[in-house]
Order: C-alpha cells, then structure tokens, then sequence
C-alpha cells in the first residue's frame, strides 16, 4: 500500500467526509490552517541566563523554523514578573513545514513516546481544534542525543477549519491522528 503523505489525506478527507457532513465541494471541507507550538519558560530566564536561549534553539531544530519569545502582558509582584519578562517561548507553522512537522508527529514522534496508547477523544475542542501536551521534546529526533537534564514539555495545537468537535475530530482520525480506541 502507497503511504500517503498528510496533504494527500487532507483531499482524501474530503471524498469520506463528503456524505456524513453533506460538503457541496472541497472549500466546505476542513483544512489545516496551522500549528502552534509552545513552551512556558517561566521565571527561568532569573535563574540561567541561557536556559530561554536553549529552549528557542531546540525548539528552531525541532520546526525549521525560528522561535519567538512572549513577554509578560503585566508585571505580578509575588512571582516576581515584570512585564515584558520572556516567560515563553512560541512558533508557528504554516504551509509546507506545518505538513512537514504534523507528518513527523504522527508517523515518528507520538510513536516514540513512553507508555504511548493513544491521544484521548476529548482533546479537540468545540471549535474544531486539536491541542495535546508532549512531557518530553527528547521524542523529536533531533534532540534525541542532547543532555537529558534540560528536558522540558511543550504543547501543540493544530487548528483547522472544522466547524465543530464532531468536524474536527472526524478530520484529525482521517488525517492519521492515533486516537485512544473506545
């Protein structure tokens, strides 16, 4: 069997989903709109320097693409935030390296995760987007080798052009997304 690539599945979604949600043509059906990748930093950048720096480089491996820092929106006294502090690190994905690294995720990365048995139902949302948690970037093959000291989560949301969770989660499963079985 032809392995086809997540782009060839997005068309092919069309053609399944067609008759369930009575699409009149390919516009109607969902799409990939992006990926957004974050990771919270915190109050590390106080602590080391270099910890926010590290984060954004692993983080530009992992996409191909570079990272952009979040501020603080207000300054909070007890955690000891200014605003304007990093306290996270973000990058979006659209277009070719969005198919790229959603292709990666499913077919080599979600598989390499400890204990992996499936993505749970409830993660798309009411508006049909997709946003799971990854305890440990080391699943990424790039940054399999790196100091194991330095590990930390990201998430990931995918949105799409889904009108609702029924849309969305029907486009995810036809997409490759491995779902937990009922």
């Amino acid at each position: 069997m032809k392995h086809l690539t997540v782009k060839e599945k997005e068309k092919e979604a069309f053609e399944k989903m067609k008759n369930i949600f009575h699409f009149k043509n390919a516009m109607a059906a969902p799409k990939l709109e992006k990926i957004v990748l974050n990771v919270g930093t915190g109050t590390m950048i106080k602590k080391d320097k270099n910890k926010n720096d590290a984060i954004a480089d692993r983080l530009a491996k992992i996409t191909g693409q570079k990272s952009a820092f979040r501020g603080a929106k207000k300054s909070i006294s007890s955690f000891k935030v200014r605003q304007g502090d990093p306290i996270g690190v973000v990058v979006t994905l659209r277009g070719a390296r969005m198919y790229a690294f959603l292709e990666k995720l499913i077919n080599v990365a979600l598989p390499r995760t400890k204990d992996f048995r499936g993505i749970n139902r409830k993660v798309v949302d009411n508006i049909g987007n997709l946003t799971i948690g990854i305890k440990e970037h080391t699943i990424f093959p790039e940054t399999a080798d790196e100091d194991i000291k330095d590990v930390f989560g990201l998430s990931i949301t995918i949105v799409s052009t889904a009108r609702g969770q029924k849309e969305g989660f029907a486009f995810y499963e036809l997409l490759g997304m491995p779902f937990k079985k009922e």
